[in-house]
Protein backbone atom coordinates (compact mmCIF):
# COMPACT_ATOMS: atom_id res chain seq x y z
CA UNK A 1 0.00 0.00 0.00
CA UNK A 2 1.27 3.25 -0.57
CA UNK A 3 1.50 6.07 2.07
CA UNK A 4 -1.43 8.21 2.74
CA UNK A 5 0.95 11.45 2.11
CA UNK A 6 2.06 9.55 -1.08
CA UNK A 7 -1.67 8.68 -2.34
CA UNK A 8 -3.13 12.63 -1.95
CA UNK A 9 0.16 14.15 -3.02
CA UNK A 10 1.72 12.61 -5.89
CA UNK A 11 -1.39 13.22 -9.01
CA UNK A 12 -1.28 16.77 -8.17
CA UNK A 13 2.74 16.83 -8.30
CA UNK A 14 2.33 14.57 -11.27
CA UNK A 15 -0.13 17.22 -12.89
CA UNK A 16 1.81 20.26 -12.59
CA UNK A 17 5.08 17.84 -14.15
CA UNK A 18 2.68 17.23 -16.93
CA UNK A 19 1.85 20.57 -17.54
CA UNK A 20 4.68 22.50 -17.51
CA UNK A 21 6.40 20.30 -19.36
CA UNK A 22 4.10 19.16 -22.57
CA UNK A 23 6.35 20.04 -24.79
CA UNK A 24 8.80 17.40 -24.41
CA UNK A 25 8.03 13.65 -24.61
CA UNK A 26 8.42 11.76 -20.90
CA UNK A 27 8.96 8.56 -22.50
CA UNK A 28 12.70 8.63 -22.70
CA UNK A 29 14.89 10.86 -21.55
CA UNK A 30 18.36 11.11 -21.35
CA UNK A 31 21.26 12.95 -19.08
CA UNK A 32 24.98 12.66 -19.48
CA UNK A 33 26.92 13.25 -15.57
CA UNK A 34 30.25 14.69 -16.20
CA UNK A 35 30.21 15.44 -12.46
CA UNK A 36 28.26 14.00 -9.02
CA UNK A 37 28.12 15.93 -5.94
CA UNK A 38 30.43 14.21 -3.33
CA UNK A 39 33.18 12.91 -5.83
CA UNK A 40 35.83 16.26 -6.62
CA UNK A 41 36.25 16.50 -10.24
CA UNK A 42 35.23 15.17 -13.54
CA UNK A 43 34.12 11.53 -13.03
CA UNK A 44 36.83 9.11 -14.71
CA UNK A 45 34.06 7.25 -16.43
CA UNK A 46 30.87 8.17 -18.58
CA UNK A 47 27.51 8.30 -16.56
CA UNK A 48 24.27 7.79 -18.32
CA UNK A 49 21.01 8.92 -15.99
CA UNK A 50 17.63 8.79 -17.46
CA UNK A 51 14.34 7.84 -17.45
CA UNK A 52 12.33 4.90 -20.06
CA UNK A 53 8.70 4.57 -20.55
CA UNK A 54 7.22 1.19 -20.65
CA UNK A 55 3.31 0.44 -20.25
CA UNK A 56 0.34 0.54 -22.56
CA UNK A 57 0.19 4.05 -22.35
CA UNK A 58 4.29 4.62 -20.87
CA UNK A 59 2.63 5.49 -17.51
CA UNK A 60 6.04 3.45 -15.82
CA UNK A 61 8.89 5.37 -15.95
CA UNK A 62 11.15 3.06 -15.13
CA UNK A 63 14.90 5.16 -13.72
CA UNK A 64 18.44 4.15 -14.62
CA UNK A 65 21.89 4.71 -14.58
CA UNK A 66 23.82 3.70 -17.23
CA UNK A 67 27.74 3.28 -17.13
CA UNK A 68 30.07 2.41 -20.25
CA UNK A 69 32.84 0.27 -19.65
CA UNK A 70 36.43 1.64 -18.75
CA UNK A 71 38.34 -0.70 -20.92
CA UNK A 72 36.24 -0.91 -24.44
CA UNK A 73 32.66 -0.39 -24.69
CA UNK A 74 32.53 -1.44 -28.27
CA UNK A 75 33.80 -4.32 -27.41
CA UNK A 76 32.81 -5.58 -24.30
CA UNK A 77 29.89 -7.03 -22.68
CA UNK A 78 25.77 -5.50 -21.82
CA UNK A 79 24.51 -6.01 -18.81
CA UNK A 80 21.28 -5.18 -17.69
CA UNK A 81 22.16 -5.06 -13.52
CA UNK A 82 18.83 -6.46 -11.60
CA UNK A 83 19.01 -5.42 -7.49
CA UNK A 84 16.64 -7.59 -5.31
CA UNK A 85 14.40 -6.90 -2.79
CA UNK A 86 12.13 -6.62 -4.80
CA UNK A 87 12.18 -3.04 -4.16
CA UNK A 88 16.16 -2.32 -4.06
CA UNK A 89 17.43 0.59 -5.95
CA UNK A 90 19.71 -0.45 -8.63
CA UNK A 91 21.88 2.44 -6.75
CA UNK A 92 22.37 -0.08 -4.13
CA UNK A 93 24.18 -2.25 -6.39
CA UNK A 94 26.12 0.53 -8.33
CA UNK A 95 27.26 1.82 -4.92
CA UNK A 96 27.69 -1.24 -2.76
CA UNK A 97 28.41 -4.08 -4.84
CA UNK A 98 29.50 -3.76 -7.99
CA UNK A 99 29.80 0.10 -9.58
CA UNK A 100 32.66 2.17 -10.27
CA UNK A 101 32.27 4.42 -6.91
CA UNK A 102 31.87 3.29 -3.28
CA UNK A 103 31.45 5.97 0.01
CA UNK A 104 34.02 6.99 2.10
CA UNK A 105 32.72 5.81 5.34
CA UNK A 106 35.51 7.01 7.44
CA UNK A 107 34.96 10.18 6.19
CA UNK A 108 31.35 10.57 6.59
CA UNK A 109 30.12 13.15 9.51
CA UNK A 110 26.47 13.35 9.05
CA UNK A 111 26.47 16.07 5.91
CA UNK A 112 26.46 15.03 2.01
CA UNK A 113 28.88 11.59 1.74
CA UNK A 114 31.63 11.48 -0.58
CA UNK A 115 32.58 9.04 -2.92
CA UNK A 116 35.82 6.72 -3.61
CA UNK A 117 36.42 4.67 -6.74
CA UNK A 118 35.81 1.36 -6.51
CA UNK A 119 39.44 -0.69 -8.06
CA UNK A 120 37.34 -3.39 -8.32
CA UNK A 121 34.21 -2.37 -10.43
CA UNK A 122 32.82 -4.40 -12.77
CA UNK A 123 32.18 -1.67 -15.01
CA UNK A 124 36.08 -1.79 -15.83
CA UNK A 125 35.38 -4.60 -18.10
CA UNK A 126 31.69 -4.42 -18.98
CA UNK A 127 28.74 -1.75 -19.88
CA UNK A 128 26.34 -2.22 -17.00
CA UNK A 129 22.90 -0.74 -17.23
CA UNK A 130 21.39 -0.58 -13.26
CA UNK A 131 18.21 -0.34 -13.88
CA UNK A 132 15.40 0.79 -11.17
CA UNK A 133 12.39 -2.13 -11.23
CA UNK A 134 9.81 -3.13 -10.21
CA UNK A 135 8.06 0.42 -11.11
CA UNK A 136 8.18 2.45 -7.44
CA UNK A 137 11.61 1.42 -6.97
CA UNK A 138 14.68 3.84 -6.44
CA UNK A 139 13.55 6.77 -8.95
CA UNK A 140 11.35 4.98 -10.96
CA UNK A 141 7.60 6.03 -10.73
CA UNK A 142 4.29 5.90 -12.55
CA UNK A 143 1.99 8.03 -14.08
CA UNK A 144 -0.67 6.55 -12.49
CA UNK A 145 -2.04 4.65 -9.28
CA UNK A 146 -2.42 1.42 -11.26
CA UNK A 147 0.96 1.49 -12.76
CA UNK A 148 2.48 1.33 -8.95
CA UNK A 149 0.98 -2.50 -8.98
CA UNK A 150 3.61 -4.63 -9.94
CA UNK A 151 4.44 -8.49 -9.92
CA UNK A 152 6.85 -11.12 -10.72
CA UNK A 153 5.25 -11.50 -14.02
CA UNK A 154 4.94 -8.07 -14.93
CA UNK A 155 8.30 -6.71 -13.69
CA UNK A 156 9.62 -9.27 -16.57
CA UNK A 157 7.62 -7.91 -19.23
CA UNK A 158 8.41 -4.14 -18.03
CA UNK A 159 12.30 -4.78 -18.06
CA UNK A 160 12.20 -6.95 -21.33
CA UNK A 161 10.39 -3.70 -22.94
CA UNK A 162 12.83 -1.18 -21.42
CA UNK A 163 15.31 -3.10 -22.95
CA UNK A 164 13.81 -3.02 -26.41
CA UNK A 165 13.62 1.20 -26.23
CA UNK A 166 16.99 1.26 -24.33
CA UNK A 167 18.62 -0.30 -27.06
CA UNK A 168 16.22 1.36 -29.84
CA UNK A 169 17.93 4.39 -28.50
CA UNK A 170 21.79 3.11 -27.81
CA UNK A 171 22.08 1.26 -31.02
CA UNK A 172 24.96 1.19 -30.99
CA UNK A 173 25.33 -1.51 -28.39
CA UNK A 174 22.60 -3.64 -30.37
CA UNK A 175 25.66 -6.12 -31.21
CA UNK A 176 27.17 -5.91 -28.07
CA UNK A 177 26.91 -9.27 -26.02
CA UNK A 178 24.79 -9.44 -23.34
CA UNK A 179 24.08 -10.68 -20.32
CA UNK A 180 20.99 -10.08 -17.60
CA UNK A 181 22.93 -10.04 -14.22
CA UNK A 182 20.96 -10.13 -10.55
CA UNK A 183 21.25 -11.25 -6.81
CA UNK A 184 18.71 -11.76 -4.56
CA UNK A 185 15.51 -11.63 -5.39
CA UNK A 186 16.23 -10.89 -8.68
CA UNK A 187 16.91 -14.39 -8.79
CA UNK A 188 13.90 -15.35 -9.71
CA UNK A 189 13.13 -12.35 -12.36
CA UNK A 190 16.94 -12.90 -14.24
CA UNK A 191 15.65 -16.34 -15.81
CA UNK A 192 12.76 -15.18 -16.45
CA UNK A 193 13.77 -11.94 -18.52
CA UNK A 194 15.90 -13.91 -20.30
CA UNK A 195 13.15 -16.09 -21.08
CA UNK A 196 11.59 -13.17 -22.45
CA UNK A 197 14.72 -12.31 -24.52
CA UNK A 198 14.65 -15.39 -26.06
CA UNK A 199 11.20 -15.27 -26.85
CA UNK A 200 11.42 -11.70 -28.50
CA UNK A 201 14.28 -12.87 -30.90
CA UNK A 202 12.34 -15.86 -32.10
CA UNK A 203 9.46 -14.06 -32.90
CA UNK A 204 11.83 -11.85 -35.04
CA UNK A 205 11.10 -8.43 -32.85
CA UNK A 206 13.47 -5.47 -33.14
CA UNK A 207 16.00 -4.86 -31.79
CA UNK A 208 17.49 -8.42 -31.81
CA UNK A 209 19.53 -8.94 -28.49
CA UNK A 210 22.52 -10.77 -28.97
CA UNK A 211 21.71 -12.60 -25.65
CA UNK A 212 24.62 -14.60 -24.60
CA UNK A 213 23.99 -15.77 -20.66
CA UNK A 214 23.30 -14.76 -17.56
CA UNK A 215 24.57 -14.18 -13.91
CA UNK A 216 23.12 -15.00 -10.43
CA UNK A 217 24.47 -14.07 -7.14
CA UNK A 218 22.83 -15.44 -4.15
CA UNK A 219 19.90 -16.08 -6.25
CA UNK A 220 16.18 -17.02 -5.07
CA UNK A 221 14.90 -19.91 -6.60
CA UNK A 222 11.98 -21.26 -4.86
CA UNK A 223 12.15 -19.37 -1.56
CA UNK A 224 10.35 -22.10 0.45
CA UNK A 225 13.23 -24.56 -0.36
CA UNK A 226 15.37 -21.85 -0.12
CA UNK A 227 14.63 -20.95 3.51
CA UNK A 228 14.50 -24.82 4.06
CA UNK A 229 17.95 -25.29 3.98
CA UNK A 230 18.92 -22.92 6.41
CA UNK A 231 19.06 -25.79 9.15
CA UNK A 232 21.36 -27.77 7.23
CA UNK A 233 23.48 -24.83 6.17
CA UNK A 234 23.45 -23.49 10.03
CA UNK A 235 24.27 -27.69 11.46
CA UNK A 236 27.14 -27.84 8.91
CA UNK A 237 28.51 -24.13 9.78
CA UNK A 238 28.32 -25.39 13.57
CA UNK A 239 25.51 -22.78 14.88
CA UNK A 240 22.93 -26.34 16.11
CA UNK A 241 24.29 -29.27 17.44
CA UNK A 242 24.61 -32.62 15.62
CA UNK A 243 22.04 -33.83 17.94
CA UNK A 244 19.40 -30.76 17.37
CA UNK A 245 19.88 -31.12 13.47
CA UNK A 246 19.53 -35.24 13.60
CA UNK A 247 16.35 -34.80 16.01
CA UNK A 248 14.56 -32.41 13.54
CA UNK A 249 15.63 -34.22 10.08
CA UNK A 250 14.21 -37.33 11.78
CA UNK A 251 10.82 -35.64 13.36
CA UNK A 252 10.11 -33.04 10.80
CA UNK A 253 10.85 -34.60 8.35
CA UNK A 254 13.29 -32.47 7.03
CA UNK A 255 10.38 -29.80 6.21
CA UNK A 256 11.41 -26.62 8.90
CA UNK A 257 9.49 -23.69 7.25
CA UNK A 258 5.76 -25.09 7.62
CA UNK A 259 5.95 -28.15 10.13
CA UNK A 260 3.34 -30.12 11.33
CA UNK A 261 1.85 -28.38 14.21
CA UNK A 262 0.91 -31.47 15.75
CA UNK A 263 3.90 -33.09 15.57
CA UNK A 264 5.06 -31.59 19.13
CA UNK A 265 8.17 -33.15 18.82
CA UNK A 266 9.13 -30.99 15.65
CA UNK A 267 8.20 -28.06 17.35
CA UNK A 268 10.13 -28.49 20.36
CA UNK A 269 13.18 -28.97 18.48
CA UNK A 270 12.38 -26.18 16.18
CA UNK A 271 12.40 -24.10 19.12
CA UNK A 272 15.83 -25.23 20.49
CA UNK A 273 17.04 -24.70 16.36
CA UNK A 274 15.34 -21.52 16.54
CA UNK A 275 17.07 -20.17 19.71
CA UNK A 276 20.47 -21.04 18.37
CA UNK A 277 20.35 -18.88 15.05
CA UNK A 278 17.68 -16.62 16.27
CA UNK A 279 20.12 -14.07 16.93
CA UNK A 280 22.59 -14.71 13.87
CA UNK A 281 22.97 -12.10 11.35
CA UNK A 282 21.31 -13.77 8.27
CA UNK A 283 23.26 -11.64 5.46
CA UNK A 284 26.47 -12.89 7.13
CA UNK A 285 26.86 -15.25 10.08
CA UNK A 286 30.04 -13.57 11.30
CA UNK A 287 28.72 -10.06 11.50
CA UNK A 288 26.48 -8.72 14.36
CA UNK A 289 23.05 -8.66 14.04
CA UNK A 290 21.79 -5.30 14.12
CA UNK A 291 18.89 -2.83 13.50
CA UNK A 292 18.63 -1.73 10.21
CA UNK A 293 19.30 1.84 10.05
CA UNK A 294 17.33 5.42 8.15
CA UNK A 295 18.65 9.15 8.60
CA UNK A 296 16.25 11.55 9.18
CA UNK A 297 16.44 15.06 8.82
CA UNK A 298 18.12 17.10 12.27
CA UNK A 299 18.92 20.73 10.58
CA UNK A 300 21.25 20.57 8.02
CA UNK A 301 23.07 17.31 9.06
CA UNK A 302 21.05 13.87 9.60
CA UNK A 303 20.34 12.15 13.03
CA UNK A 304 21.84 8.77 12.48
CA UNK A 305 21.29 7.34 15.89
CA UNK A 306 17.46 6.94 14.49
CA UNK A 307 16.61 3.22 14.21
CA UNK A 308 13.41 2.05 11.66
CA UNK A 309 10.62 0.69 14.09
CA UNK A 310 10.23 -2.64 12.65
CA UNK A 311 13.97 -3.55 13.51
CA UNK A 312 15.78 -6.12 15.84
CA UNK A 313 18.48 -4.90 17.87
CA UNK A 314 21.86 -6.17 18.81
CA UNK A 315 21.85 -7.49 22.49
CA UNK A 316 24.45 -5.47 25.05
CA UNK A 317 24.56 -4.07 28.48
CA UNK A 318 23.58 -0.69 28.37
CA UNK A 319 26.72 0.73 29.88
CA UNK A 320 28.67 -1.16 26.63
CA UNK A 321 29.52 0.52 23.20
CA UNK A 322 27.55 -0.48 20.15
CA UNK A 323 29.81 -2.11 17.80
CA UNK A 324 29.98 -1.46 13.91
CA UNK A 325 27.29 -2.31 12.00
CA UNK A 326 27.35 -2.87 8.08
CA UNK A 327 23.58 -1.47 8.40
CA UNK A 328 25.95 1.75 9.35
CA UNK A 329 26.86 1.85 5.50
CA UNK A 330 23.49 1.99 4.38
CA UNK A 331 22.69 5.18 5.70
CA UNK A 332 25.33 6.90 3.32
CA UNK A 333 22.74 6.25 0.33
CA UNK A 334 19.91 7.69 2.10
CA UNK A 335 21.38 11.17 2.48
CA UNK A 336 23.19 11.15 -0.74
CA UNK A 337 20.47 10.30 -2.74
CA UNK A 338 17.69 13.14 -1.12
CA UNK A 339 20.22 15.55 -1.56
CA UNK A 340 18.42 18.31 -4.00
CA UNK A 341 21.81 18.45 -5.21
CA UNK A 342 22.13 15.13 -5.98
CA UNK A 343 18.79 14.90 -7.79
CA UNK A 344 19.80 17.91 -10.06
CA UNK A 345 22.68 16.18 -11.45
CA UNK A 346 20.86 12.82 -11.95
CA UNK A 347 18.14 15.04 -13.04
CA UNK A 348 15.52 13.30 -11.33
CA UNK A 349 11.67 14.83 -12.17
CA UNK A 350 10.77 17.36 -9.67
CA UNK A 351 7.69 15.95 -7.64
CA UNK A 352 7.94 12.15 -8.76
CA UNK A 353 9.39 10.82 -5.57
CA UNK A 354 9.03 12.30 -1.94
CA UNK A 355 11.67 9.94 -0.10
CA UNK A 356 14.13 7.85 -2.11
CA UNK A 357 14.81 4.19 -0.02
CA UNK A 358 17.41 1.71 -0.82
CA UNK A 359 14.63 -0.56 -0.36
CA UNK A 360 11.51 0.50 -0.59
CA UNK A 361 9.41 -2.29 1.33
CA UNK A 362 5.83 -0.65 0.94
CA UNK A 363 5.26 -2.01 -2.69
CA UNK A 364 2.17 -2.96 -4.05
CA UNK A 365 3.76 -6.72 -5.23
CA UNK A 366 2.89 -9.67 -5.87
CA UNK A 367 4.97 -12.62 -5.88
CA UNK A 368 3.30 -14.52 -8.80
CA UNK A 369 5.79 -16.97 -9.82
CA UNK A 370 6.56 -19.38 -6.59
CA UNK A 371 9.59 -21.04 -8.46
CA UNK A 372 12.18 -20.52 -11.75
CA UNK A 373 13.33 -24.09 -11.58
CA UNK A 374 11.39 -24.54 -14.92
CA UNK A 375 13.02 -21.55 -16.83
CA UNK A 376 16.60 -22.72 -15.50
CA UNK A 377 15.34 -26.25 -16.96
CA UNK A 378 14.16 -24.41 -20.45
CA UNK A 379 17.47 -22.34 -21.04
CA UNK A 380 19.85 -24.95 -20.68
CA UNK A 381 18.53 -26.06 -23.70
CA UNK A 382 19.51 -23.19 -25.33
CA UNK A 383 22.84 -23.19 -25.32
CA UNK A 384 23.59 -19.87 -23.33
CA UNK A 385 25.78 -19.58 -20.74
CA UNK A 386 25.54 -19.28 -16.78
CA UNK A 387 27.40 -17.49 -13.86
CA UNK A 388 25.53 -18.50 -10.49
CA UNK A 389 27.55 -17.83 -7.39
CA UNK A 390 27.05 -17.66 -3.74
CA UNK A 391 28.95 -15.84 -0.41
CA UNK A 392 29.23 -19.51 1.18
CA UNK A 393 28.50 -17.43 4.94
CA UNK A 394 24.88 -16.42 3.62
CA UNK A 395 22.40 -17.75 5.79
CA UNK A 396 19.90 -15.59 4.13
CA UNK A 397 19.75 -17.90 0.93
CA UNK A 398 22.14 -20.50 1.81
CA UNK A 399 24.58 -21.88 -1.28
CA UNK A 400 23.69 -25.63 -0.20
CA UNK A 401 20.33 -24.77 -2.08
CA UNK A 402 21.75 -23.04 -4.48
CA UNK A 403 23.52 -26.10 -5.35
CA UNK A 404 20.91 -28.26 -5.01
CA UNK A 405 18.51 -26.90 -7.59
CA UNK A 406 21.80 -26.43 -10.16
CA UNK A 407 22.02 -30.62 -9.45
CA UNK A 408 18.65 -31.01 -9.72
CA UNK A 409 18.82 -29.77 -13.62
CA UNK A 410 20.28 -33.51 -14.54
CA UNK A 411 23.13 -32.08 -15.85
CA UNK A 412 26.40 -33.29 -17.30
CA UNK A 413 28.66 -32.51 -14.75
CA UNK A 414 31.87 -31.57 -16.59
CA UNK A 415 34.15 -30.39 -13.42
CA UNK A 416 33.40 -31.29 -9.72
CA UNK A 417 34.00 -29.68 -6.62
CA UNK A 418 37.45 -28.06 -6.29
CA UNK A 419 38.94 -25.25 -5.41
CA UNK A 420 39.53 -21.78 -7.04
CA UNK A 421 42.72 -19.50 -6.82
CA UNK A 422 43.19 -16.11 -6.79
CA UNK A 423 46.86 -14.55 -6.07
CA UNK A 424 47.65 -18.32 -4.62
CA UNK A 425 44.64 -18.07 -1.88
CA UNK A 426 42.20 -20.11 -2.13
CA UNK A 427 38.71 -17.45 -2.63
CA UNK A 428 36.23 -20.57 -2.96
CA UNK A 429 34.75 -23.55 -4.31
CA UNK A 430 33.78 -24.44 -7.56
CA UNK A 431 31.21 -26.70 -10.22
CA UNK A 432 31.14 -26.89 -13.67
CA UNK A 433 28.03 -28.32 -15.76
CA UNK A 434 26.67 -28.77 -19.24
CA UNK A 435 23.86 -29.89 -21.39
CA UNK A 436 24.28 -31.48 -25.07
CA UNK A 437 25.58 -30.26 -28.09
CA UNK A 438 24.67 -26.31 -27.76
CA UNK A 439 27.08 -26.71 -24.75
CA UNK A 440 25.14 -24.61 -22.66
CA UNK A 441 27.71 -24.56 -18.98
CA UNK A 442 26.29 -23.35 -15.93
CA UNK A 443 29.49 -22.25 -13.40
CA UNK A 444 28.58 -22.23 -9.76
CA UNK A 445 31.40 -21.30 -7.40
CA UNK A 446 31.27 -19.74 -3.60
CA UNK A 447 32.74 -17.30 -2.70
CA UNK A 448 35.33 -17.92 0.86
CA UNK A 449 34.10 -15.74 3.36
CA UNK A 450 31.53 -13.72 1.55
CA UNK A 451 27.58 -12.97 2.92
CA UNK A 452 24.03 -11.66 0.78
CA UNK A 453 25.16 -10.75 -1.69
CA UNK A 454 29.16 -11.76 -2.63
CA UNK A 455 30.44 -9.08 -4.32
CA UNK A 456 29.46 -6.32 -0.36
CA UNK A 457 32.02 -8.24 1.17
CA UNK A 458 34.45 -9.62 -1.71
CA UNK A 459 34.79 -7.61 -4.33
CA UNK A 460 38.14 -8.59 -5.27
CA UNK A 461 37.39 -11.92 -5.60
CA UNK A 462 33.97 -11.10 -7.43
CA UNK A 463 36.12 -9.35 -10.22
CA UNK A 464 38.39 -11.74 -11.01
CA UNK A 465 35.46 -14.33 -11.39
CA UNK A 466 33.68 -12.80 -13.23
CA UNK A 467 36.31 -11.58 -15.29
CA UNK A 468 37.62 -15.19 -16.07
CA UNK A 469 34.40 -15.88 -16.58
CA UNK A 470 33.82 -13.55 -19.23
CA UNK A 471 37.23 -14.72 -20.60
CA UNK A 472 36.01 -18.53 -20.78
CA UNK A 473 39.10 -18.88 -18.18
CA UNK A 474 38.28 -21.58 -15.97
CA UNK A 475 37.83 -20.12 -12.40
Amino acid sequence: MLPIKSIWLRPFLLLLFLLFNNNRSISSAQNIAKTLPGYPGILPFKLETGYVGVGENEELQLFYYFIESERNPEKDPLVLWLTGGPGCSAFSGLVYEIGPLTFDYEAFDGSLPSFLLNPNAWTKIANIIFLDLPVGTGFSYSTTFEGYHSSDTKATKDAYMFLQKWLLNHSNFTKNILYIAGDSYAGKLVPMVVSEILTGNEAGLSPRMSLEGYVLGNPAMYLESDLNSRVPYAHRMGLISDEYYKLAKSSCHEEYINPDLKNAECILTLQHVKQCINTINTPQILEPKCKFRAPKPDGLKWDLTYLEEDSIDILLPSNQERPWCRNDNYVLSYVWANDPTVREALQVRNGTKDEWRRCNMSLSYDKDVTTVFQYHQILSEKGLQALVYSGDHDLSIPYISTLEWIKDLNLTLDDDWRPWLLNGQIAGYTMKYSYGEDQFFITFATVKGAGHTAPEYKPKECFAMLDRWFSYYPL
